[in-house]
C-alpha cells in the first residue's frame, strides 16, 4: 500500500505517541520521478555490469597503469614518480597513494622483482589490501524496526538511493517503510512517494515541518506494524553550515527517544565526482554523527573511483553500497576485490 500523511507539525516529537493515520494521494506529477531505468537484462553479470560502470575511472587510472606496466620497461624511480602521478589524477589521494608506493617499493626488494610487467598484479593486491577493511555488509538482522537514517549533501542521491534500498531490501523478503525526513524540498517528498508507489511501500510524510517529527512518527508506525526496516531521508545540507549540521543532531536525538539504540545505521551518501571532497564530509558529517556506512554513488559518471582508496587511509568507514548506474539493480555491497579487478581491464570479467 502506497501512502501518504499529512499532520501539523509537532512542537515536541517526543510528545507524540500514536501512529499518525494515513491518507492516499494523488500521484504526483512525473517531472519529479527520480530517472531511472528498468534493470539490465538477466545476462549482463554484476561483472560486467561494474566494469561499465567504471569505464571512466579505467579509463583514467587502469588504462593508463595497464600502459604503463606493460611497456616492458625496468622498475626504478622513473617508473615510480610515474606511478604516483597516475594515482593521484585518480583521486587516490596523497596519504593512500604514498601507502601503496611504500608496499610496492617492499614487494619489489622482497620478491626481487625487477620488471615493470610483475608490478601491475602486485599494485592490484596492495588496492585490494588496502581497500578490504571498508568491505562490510550492512547486518539489518539486529533491531525490529531496524532504522536507517540517511544523510549527505545536496545533489548526492540520498532520495534515489533510498528508492534502491527499499527495491534490494524487498527483494530479501523484508518489509520497508520509508520516512520523507527532507521537509525542506517538495521534490524529494515526491520522490519518495513515486518509490513508494513503485515498490508498494508506504511513505510517512508531511507538508514542511519539522524533520524530526516525520522520522519519529515513522518509526512509531513501523513499530505498530512490526515492518522489518525504516529508511529515514533528511535534508541535505553542507558540512561548513554548523547550524544545518545542529538541526541534523536534533534529529538523531529524537529517533533515540523511540529506541536509545536507534537509529542503527547511519548511512553518509556520497557523489563519488566530487572527489576529494568526499573525504572532506566523510570527516565533517562523521564528527557531528558518528556514521556506521558509507554509500557511494554515481560512480558510472565520473573518473575520480580512486577515492575509495583516499576514504580508505583518511577515515575508513565501511562502505555498505556502491552505485554505478541508474537501474535499481546498479546499487550493490561493496566488495572490494570485484572494485579493483573491474578497474584493470585484461581482469575484470
Amino acid at each position: 500500500m502506497f501512502s501518504f500523511f499529512k499532520k501539523k507539525p509537532a512542537e515536541n516529537a517526543a510528545e507524540l505517541t500514536t501512529a499518525p493515520a494515513v491518507v492516499p494521494v494523488a500521484e504526483p506529477s512525473p517531472l519529479t520521478a527520480p530517472i531511472i531505468t528498468d534493470a539490465p537484462p538477466a545476462k549482463t553479470s554484476w561483472a560486467q555490469r561494474l566494469k561499465q560502470g567504471l569505464s571512466r575511472t579505467r579509463e583514467q587510472l587502469g588504462k593508463q597503469l595497464t600502459g604503463l606496466f606493460s611497456l616492458g620497461g625496468k622498475i626504478d624511480e622513473d617508473l615510480f614518480e610515474e606511478l604516483e602521478t597516475i594515482l593521484l589524477t585518480a583521486d587516490v589521494g596523497v596519504d593512500a597513494t604514498r601507502t601503496l608506493l611504500d608496499q610496492l617499493r617492499s614487494r619489489v626488494k622482497k620478491d626481487k622483482l625487477t620488471e615493470a610487467t610483475q608490478l601491475q598484479s602486485a599494485l592490484q593486491e596492495a588496492l585490494i589490501s588496502l581497500l578490504q577493511p571498508l568491505e562490510s555488509p550492512l547486518d539489518i538482522s539486529t533491531h525490529q524496526p531496524f532504522v536507517i537514517m540517511m544523510v549527505g549533501v545536496n545533489g548526492a542521491g540520498k532520495t534515489t538511493t533510498i528508492g534502491k534500498l527499499a527495491k534490494y531490501y524487498q527483494a530479501q523478503g523484508k518489509s520497508v517503510l520509508l520516512a520523507a525526513g527532507d521537509t525542506f524540498r517538495a521534490a524529494a517528498r515526491e520522490q519518495l512517494m513515486v518509490w513508494g508507489e513503485r515498490n508498494n511501500v508506504t511513505v510517512i510524510a508531511q507538508d514542511g515541518g519539522d524533520s524530526a517529527a516525520v522520522i519519529f512518527d515513522a518509526i512509531a508506525a513501523a513499530r505498530a506494524r512490526k515492518i522489518d526496516i525504516v529508511l529515514a531521508d533528511t535534508a541535505g545540507r553542507l558540512p561548513t553550515q554548523a547550524h544545518l549540521m545542529e538541526e541534523i543532531r536534533k534529529v538523531k536525538r529524537v529517533i533515540q527517544k523511540t529506541d536509545p539504540a536507534a537509529p542503527h545505521e547511519i548511512l553518509l551518501v556520497l557523489d563519488a565526482n566530487t572527489g576529494q571532497n568526499a573525504v572532506t564530509q566523510v570527516k565533517t558529517f562523521d564528527e557531528a554523527l558518528s556514521v556506521t556506512g558509507l554509500v557511494l554513488t554515481k560512480l558510472d559518471g565520473t573518473a575520480k573511483g580512486g577515492v575509495i582508496a583516499a576514504i580508505a587511509k583518511a577515515r575508513p568507514r565501511p562502505i555498505r553500497f556502491i552505485g554505478v548506474g541508474e537501474s535499481l539493480d546498479d546499487l550493490r555491497p561493496f566488495v572490494a576485490a570485484e572494485f579493483v579487478h573491474a578497474l584493470f581491464e585484461s581482469n575484470a570479467s
